[in-house]
């Protein structure tokens, strides 16, 4: 039986947004365990608290494709191998939820027969309405669309209450905080404003399937234990992108 806490979720429906970098840890390439446990215990705690969870994986720490770029490698063959290196993304995480003791799936768009099941948006439904973990790897399924871009059509197919970005910062600012301390970070913002300054929230495409579906996405800070759960409580953590 799932344990209670005392206050209830405002979101009860959520997909998070991981980058295949934040999988890699400090080194940024590879899968580092920690994250993955790091990641389970997160995760844990909102299925304890009967919020249901979806899933999407980026690949950039297996597979980046800037360099065969330039050597000529065509975009389609990159964005392909792209969605595979997502998809053992998938695999890694999907293992560590379950030997948390969460019952996980692999749903990708991209066809690997034997290793995962392939994405269909009912069948993901009924595993997050009970209680299971959808992992959707494989990207949208087509080349030349981001991550981002899928976790928002995610988000609009499964009618998410929000959509989670975790990021190695604390919310979405004016310039990159890591190089102008001066940068200032937005409590709120709207669709609009992410549009029209072109803030580094996720590309332009996903904010604007974002504001279409007035999907909410919460920018915060990956390694901030129990952000994720303080999020679907209501608390103000990170940066909230919407209508106002």
């Amino acid at each position: 039986m799932r344990a209670k806490i005392s206050s209830d979720p405002i979101h009860k429906r959520l997909l998070l947004k991981l980058s295949g970098e934040a999988l890699g840890g400090d080194a940024g390439f590879g899968i580092d365990p920690s994250v993955l446990h790091f990641l389970a215990n997160e995760i844990t705690a909102l299925n304890n608290c009967d919020i249901e969870v979806a899933v999407v994986l980026g690949g950039g720490n297996i597979f980046r494709g800037e360099a065969l770029s330039k050597d000529g490698m065509d975009r389609v063959t990159g964005d392909r191998m792209g969605m595979l290196a997502t998809v053992i993304n998938g695999l890694a995480l999907t293992d560590a939820l379950n030997r948390s003791g969460l019952r996980a799936q692999v749903f990708s768009a991209a066809g690997v027969d034997g290793a995962v099941t392939r994405y269909n948006r009912d069948d993901a439904d009924v595993l997050m309405k009970a209680g299971g973990i959808a992992v959707l790897a494989g990207g949208t399924g087509n080349p030349f669309f981001t991550t981002d871009t899928a976790a928002c059509l995610r988000g609009a197919e499964l009618n998410v209450d929000a959509v989670l970005k975790a990021t190695n910062v604390d919310g979405v600012y004016d310039s990159d905080p890591k190089t102008n301390p001066n940068a200032v970070r937005f409590d709120r913002v709207s669709y609009d404003e992410v549009l029209a300054r072109e803030l580094r929230v996720m590309d332009l495409t996903a904010i604007v399937l974002a504001k279409e579906h007035s999907l909410p996405v919460v920018v915060f800070d990956m390694s901030q234990a129990g952000a994720m759960l303080e999020i679907a409580m209501g608390q103000p953590v990170g940066t909230s992108v919407g209508t106002s």
